[in-house]
């Protein structure tokens, strides 16, 4: 399926640092909640993200990553999910984390 160039900007996708992560202990699947700083105009906010097999909470504190910030809000097991992080799947089909080649501003918009 093809799409146009202004059906792909409206997703708002976003370089940010995570700030805070620990286990959601009452997600289904083994999860954590992530907070993620988006710079001064969006400020920070939280998903849930089942990326356990290939990383820590302590490993994600101080990590730039890539989250769609405009899926609107979503409850999960009580915890409000307001971003998406994005990835791809290993082999295995875990998840590994989408980054940026050296550090860009927080809350940059991708092009």
């Amino acid at each position: 399926m093809t799409i146009n160039y202004d059906d792909f900007s409206t997703v708002d996708l976003r370089s940010g640092t995570v700030v805070k992560a620990e286990v959601f202990e009452k997600a289904r699947k083994p999860a954590y909640k992530v907070w993620i700083y988006f710079g001064e105009t969006i400020g920070v906010l939280q998903t849930s993200a089942q990326i356990t097999v290939h990383y820590t909470p302590e490993s994600l504190v101080g990590r730039q990553v890539i989250a769609c910030i405009n899926l609107g809000e979503k409850n999960i097991a009580g915890f409000i999910s307001q971003c998406l992080l994005v990835g791809f799947a290993d082999e295995a089909g875990y998840i590994k984390l989408a980054s940026v080649d050296g550090l860009v501003p927080d809350g940059q918009k991708l092009h």
